[in-house]
């Protein structure tokens, strides 16, 4: 079908609607981590699919969080925080971190095995691999803010399968 001046008409396509856009992001797997931070403006974490590397000269890093998470705020206030890799099996911790267990900032820490590297943001012992970062930027766009970090310790944790997030589901991926 010609669909003129803007090109074919495709079967299935929509207008991108935010409800279209969350969607179709349901079909893109995602690996889980936890993104922590610890300073002179508190200690919290939150679960995080949207991070993805930069450039590894210098190393670097971004997470993506909602405006509306006081986790970006203290981040900005730290100056610090860590992207923890989710082993499979990671749900509970997935689920504390992303507030869907009533735990808010520090009690989070409560699930799970934590140490520092560089920054004294907490890292997960059994994360897949850690990655301890300073912050260099962060962007606004839309509803969301972009953190972007320098790498400044990486720890690579036990081998296994990861825990990755699809059609709005936690599944492991094998190793």
């Amino acid at each position: 079908m010609d669909g003129g001046m803007n090109g074919p008409i495709v079967p299935g396509m929509t207008s991108a609607t935010p409800q279209a856009y969350r969607d179709g992001m349901a079909h893109v797997a995602g690996h889980v981590h936890v993104v922590t931070t610890a300073g002179a403006a508190g200690t919290s974490g939150f679960t995080a699919i949207a991070v993805a590397s930069v450039s590894d000269d210098p190393p670097t890093m971004l997470v993506c969080l909602n405006r509306k998470s006081l986790n970006g705020g203290l981040i900005e206030a730290n100056g610090v925080f860590a992207v923890n890799a989710l082993p499979a099996g990671a749900e509970v911790l997935a689920e504390t971190f992303a507030g869907r267990r009533g735990l808010a900032g520090a009690d989070r820490f409560a699930f799970g095995s934590w140490s520092t590297l560089s920054t004294g943001s907490p890292t997960l012992d059994e994360a897949l691999v850690s990655f301890d970062c300073r912050l260099a930027e962060v962007r606004p766009v839309a509803t969301h803010i972009i953190v972007i970090g320098q790498v400044v310790a990486v720890r690579v944790g036990p081998a296994g399968a990861a825990l990755a997030y699809f059609d709005r589901a936690y599944r492991p991926i094998p190793r």
